[in-house]
């Protein structure tokens, strides 16, 4: 039976309406701090945790429950007679409901501005251990952190006069899972003043939804955030019409904003299966979204489209004509949202300040048995180096950086074609690096005479240069290294194409 219950919570929503219910049932409450004077304030009869341990709260509030007589009132089994005759001997008695949520912690760090100091005084300390102890020995104490459980509680209270040991169960593990993100949440955000990966890493994320199944139907599948490191990503964006995001939407969405995320100038990417396969950028987003979808008409049907500027009615009206998943923008005209409105299923994305770079992350990788740990992949290049006997020219420069920071964004091996800043091909995700250009000719619409090429990594032959001349490619941007250089430069030099080193590879695996 419940008679005796210990609360103190930070937030205090429906906690007054909680109390009296169980003032109703004759069931005795402590209390700390301001919920004691919020009780009290409320007409609640309410016993000061301090009564009962015979020490007042002090230290500005840092200890008040830290005592054996509310531990051992929390911790004693019922059915061990040692245990019961221990609390009786030292004058404990035991408290069979524990109602506690947590200093705000999270809602502290997520605030404008705020100083370490700061953070480190809204580290609830008491609140763990009581809940932890409460959890531990929730086969005969009852813990409550969710103010969403409270009518639950007192409904099953009423009826029995005690919680199930089902419902013990089920809220000792809600505790147990909020004190490991709690605590997570504090070594994550201290951890960001150090540089050096930690010998335990803690991670945490909040659900964001339950998705109706994974990459396919046999899979389930949820998604999750992090917590503060939300800006200008998926996540911080407004789904504005559409059927609920899948896995695969989301995935490839991400894929979409990271790549949108190399440029300034007006950019249409879109993507399909994680790959782009249409990147353009124009002197305004009409023209980009007219020479990303004409990179590749047929690829885009069923893909996702992000543009780094408000999409507006002529683009609407021709996505209307397309079979796609999503478009992500920073806003839509009115117009353009009257004419999506003939695609009730299409899901349009909002992201303001889409093309701002997110705080410092990890990139994780799950692989059987643990996890792969990396810094982001945030950097294009170390130089822009000329190594064959002719230099590009300025338009063939700004093609070869344009098509650089998009073959970065492509499945490994990878090779994109571009010119006026438009790709005419690309190829991904081949175990052979001349399979990918072969690949990326062969299926291309385009004439390739004058483009660019890009490579994510070194050719360790002449191959692709031999092919690359043979379609009309004018100049070649990759990160060299190879121990074969000097033949893919004497290639170059014998077709008469430019070709510059960078520096840096980018494997996306």
């Amino acid at each position: 039976m419940i008679k005796r219950a210990l609360i103190s919570v930070s937030n205090k929503e429906g906690i007054v309406e909680l109390a009296k219910k169980l003032v109703d049932l004759n069931i005795e409450i402590l209390s700390t701090g301001g919920t004691a004077k919020l009780l009290r304030e409320a007409k609640v009869e309410v016993k000061d945790v301090s009564d009962i341990t015979g020490f007042p709260e002090c230290l500005d509030g840092r200890v008040k429950t830290l005592h054996p007589s509310v531990h051992g009132g929390i911790l004693a089994i019922r059915s061990n007679n040692e245990h019961m005759q221990t609390l009786e001997n030292l004058n404990i008695r035991p408290i069979d409901l524990v109602i506690i949520n947590l200093y705000p912690f999270k809602e502290t760090i997520l605030k404008e501005g705020v100083q370490l100091e700061e953070a480190i005084e809204n580290i609830d300390i008491g609140g763990p251990t009581m809940l932890r102890a409460a959890a531990k020995n929730y086969s005969d104490v009852t813990v409550v952190i969710d103010p969403m459980d409270y009518d639950g509680i007192i409904e099953e209270i009423k009826n029995k006069g005690n919680t199930s040991t089902e419902t013990r169960y089920n809220l000792a593990l809600k505790v147990f899972e909020h004190t490991a993100h709690y605590d997570s949440l504090i070594a994550n955000y201290l951890r960001k003043k150090s540089d050096i990966f930690p010998e335990n890493l803690t991670l945490t994320y909040e659900k964001v939804q339950d998705l109706r199944y994974g990459e396919n139907p046999h899979q389930m599948a949820a998604f999750y955030k992090e917590v503060g490191n939300n800006k200008a990503t998926l996540v911080d964006g407004i789904q504005i019409q559409g059927k609920e995001l899948s896995f695969n939407n989301i995935n490839d969405a991400n894929g979409a904003l990271e790549l949108l995320k190399e440029f300034e100038e007006p950019t249409v990417v879109a993507v399909k299966h994680t790959n782009p396969c249409g990147v353009a950028s124009g002197k305004d987003i009409n023209e980009a979204w007219d020479k990303a979808y004409r990179a590749d008409p047929l690829s885009i049907f069923g893909g996702i489209i992000a543009a780094n500027r408000p999409i507006t009615k002529k683009i609407a009206n021709s996505m209307k004509e397309i079979f796609l998943e999503v478009v992500i923008a920073p806003d839509f005209t009115e117009e353009a949202l009257q004419v999506f409105e003939e695609k009730k299923n299409l899901r349009l994305i909002k992201i303001e300040n889409i093309c701002s770079l997110s705080e410092k992350q990890w990139q994780i990788k799950k692989v059987q048995g643990g996890i792969l740990v990396q810094e982001e992949n945030n950097t294009l290049m170390k130089e822009l180096k000329v190594v064959t006997n002719t230099a590009p020219n300025e338009e063939e420069n700004q093609d070869l950086v344009f098509a650089f920071k998009i073959v970065k964004h492509v499945k490994s091996n990878a090779i994109v074609l571009v010119k006026n800043k438009q790709t005419l091909a690309i190829g991904p995700g081949q175990t052979s690096r001349i399979w990918a250009l072969q690949n990326a000719i062969r299926n291309s619409t385009h004439s390739l005479k004058g483009s660019v090429l890009a490579s994510d990594a070194f050719f360790p032959f002449r191959d692709c240069v031999d092919d690359a001349a043979k379609a009309g490619v004018s100049a070649i941007i990759q990160p060299g290294g190879s121990i074969k250089d000097d033949t893919s430069i004497e290639a170059c030099n014998e077709h008469g194409i430019s070709m510059v080193f960078t520096g840096m590879r980018h494997f996306k695996h």
